[in-house]
């Protein structure tokens, strides 16, 4: 069962150490196509979600976590994945979608990783 925390509900969260990595195993391990490319990171569509975990331990830089697991400082990641679905909605899958033009706001508060 989902949560609901301000009226989103939540499930996995992907936090900063996804910004400018992007590198999808998550993606390729997600049995519902529930995970988003946005400009800078990947986010989890919480609605399409179904708390299987798959995408948590293939991802190389730790940046998924379970909604009670998000480490202090990244809590408003949780929040952040939940918004940027805001004028989105449920589209019911990443693959048709293809990338979104847009991260939410807290991502561009996050200097570029180099190169």
């Amino acid at each position: 069962m989902q949560r609901v925390r301000d009226n989103a509900p939540v499930t996995y969260v992907i936090a900063l150490p996804c910004i400018d990595v992007k590198d999808k195993s998550c993606i390729e391990e997600c049995p519902v196509d529930c995970i988003y490319e946005g400009d800078r990171m990947l986010y989890i569509q919480p609605d399409e979600c179904i708390d299987c975990g798959s995408c948590e331990p293939v991802c190389p830089v730790e940046a998924i976590y379970y909604e009670d697991d998000v480490p202090a400082q990244w809590q408003d990641y949780t929040a952040a994945n939940a918004q940027f679905f805001d004028g989105v909605g449920s589209p019911g899958g990443a693959a048709k979608l293809g990338p979104i033009g847009k991260d939410a706001a807290i991502v561009a508060g996050v200097e570029p990783k180099a190169d």
